[in-house]
């Protein structure tokens, strides 16, 4: 009888990064790709609310009763922080694309009025208490790191690279040489995350 660790994925989460959406490249790239090849995966990728804790009460509320054994989270960025707090909380597997290892020092100096990138007609407010709702999400040490797939890239503009691959060079990782925060070249490893997720490239 297969272990809950090589189930295919049946239930997939997808978390995007701070002023992003499921309107993302990644984002909707994973979506199309996934209701192409693999219409029976239940898929979500919601809109996430700029508060933290907000964001995290909507997120686990949302995936109360998906199977623990064959679900898996995906995120970028901001997202990715986020994505680790799921995966350590059930236990799940996760793929990590650029994941922020520190949001509430570097978030900081975003408090006050933001533009969604895909949308910069619209506006939101990152409040001063987002950052302390951000040190409530950080974790210790990562448990059962096989469970991760992290891509970084050491051309990422926006985070710090060598942060990244401390927090996450224990887990299976790719390490790009170049490329950028947004990880444009994602189709490249697609194969490596379907492989992850337990599903057929």
């Amino acid at each position: 009888m297969p272990t809950p660790a090589v189930l295919p994925t049946t239930h997939l989460l997808y978390l995007h990064g701070f002023r992003s959406s499921p309107q993302s490249f990644k984002a909707r790239l994973m979506a199309e790709h996934m209701a192409r090849h693999y219409p029976q995966v239940h898929w979500w990728c919601p809109q996430l609310p700029p508060s933290p804790a907000a964001a995290m009460r909507l997120v686990l509320d949302g995936i109360a009763h998906w199977p623990r054994s064959s679900m898996a989270v995906m995120g970028s960025s901001l997202g990715g922080f986020y994505a680790t707090y799921v995966a350590e909380h059930t236990f799940c597997r996760a793929v990590l694309i650029n994941p922020a290892v520190n949001p509430a020092r570097d978030l900081e100096r975003y408090i006050g009025e933001q533009t969604q990138w895909h949308a910069p007609e619209e506006s939101f407010y990152f409040a001063p208490e987002y950052v302390g709702e951000l040190h409530a999400l950080t974790l210790g040490e990562l448990t059962h790191p096989e469970r991760y797939l992290a891509l970084l890239a050491k051309g990422d503009e926006v985070l710090d690279w060598r942060e990244m691959h401390v927090r996450y060079s224990a887990m299976p990782h790719v390490l790009q040489e170049g490329g950028d925060h947004a990880l444009s070249n994602f189709a490249d490893y697609l194969p490596q995350v379907l492989r992850h997720l337990g599903l057929q490239a």
